[in-house]
């Protein structure tokens, strides 16, 4: 198994690529800590460890780590999945609360947690960090003004952290996932749209391939990105998106 008894934290788990990841990394026997603000229907195993928290908090994500490290004894690695759609937006009908919004959990997030997992892996003299970004910062789409900022914000900090972590041994890279088939698609509509209409007739058509992305496309290229067979891949930019990029 490709990443045996190493031990993740993976946020945004109960989401439609954040169940699917978790599913896929037990199943190549990792152990893993599944975060979420929600995780009602989630069951506690030996291998799966439920952790409720507000990623835009300081002291609830130190909790995080603290409880991995107690129940796991390390962290060898950190999948940031967690994220928000905006609804396509006028530029000036953005509020500061909308802008900000995003900016946290989409960017700031990352900030928090990866600068809590680092000391532990450091510790170790290894880990692996992967931040899910969006093809919509390499092929913006209108009315997506903050989201896209967000996003192009998590490439740039990701790619940061890959140079200053690499004498210490930690890998950070991105997925860029393109229109992918989960609930968070149909938030990206403008108001009013219809949502069903839309997937069908812009997103879909927007990927060469022909069709959207499914929550699995993701977690195998987490799982390849996570294993040993990717140890001399960092600051990587990993488009999942069908076409979606070019």
């Amino acid at each position: 198994m490709r990443l045996e008894n190493e031990v993740f934290v993976v946020t945004g788990a109960k989401g439609g690529m954040g169940r699917e990841t978790v599913k896929r990394f037990l199943e190549e026997g990792a152990y893993v800590a599944a975060v979420d603000l929600n995780i009602d229907g989630m069951e506690k195993s030996d291998r799966l460890l439920p952790i409720a928290a507000n990623l835009t908090s300081e002291a609830d994500v130190a909790r995080i780590f603290q409880e991995v490290k107690r129940v796991f004894g390390r962290v060898d690695g950190l999948v940031n999945i967690a994220g928000i759609a905006q609804a396509a937006t006028q530029i000036e009908e953005v509020s500061l609360a909308d802008w900000e919004k995003l900016m946290s959990v989409n960017a700031t997030s990352l900030f928090l947690t990866c600068r809590e997992a680092v000391p532990y892996m450091k510790q170790q003299g290894e880990g692996v960090i992967v931040n899910i970004a969006s093809i919509s910062m390499v092929r913006p789409r209108p009315g997506l003004n903050a989201y896209i900022a967000s996003k192009g914000a998590a490439v740039s900090f990701s790619q940061a952290l890959a140079i200053e972590l690499a004498d210490y041994g930690i890998r950070v890279n991105v997925v860029n996932p393109g229109p992918a088939d989960t609930n968070m698609l149909g938030q990206f509509t403008s108001k009013n749209a219809d949502v069903e209409a839309t997937k069908e007739n812009i997103f879909k058509k927007s990927v060469p391939l022909g069709r959207l992305i499914n929550p699995i496309d993701i977690a195998n290229s987490l799982v390849y990105l996570c294993s040993k067979e990717a140890s001399i891949v960092t600051g990587s930019v990993l488009n999942v998106d069908g076409g979606r990029g070019i």
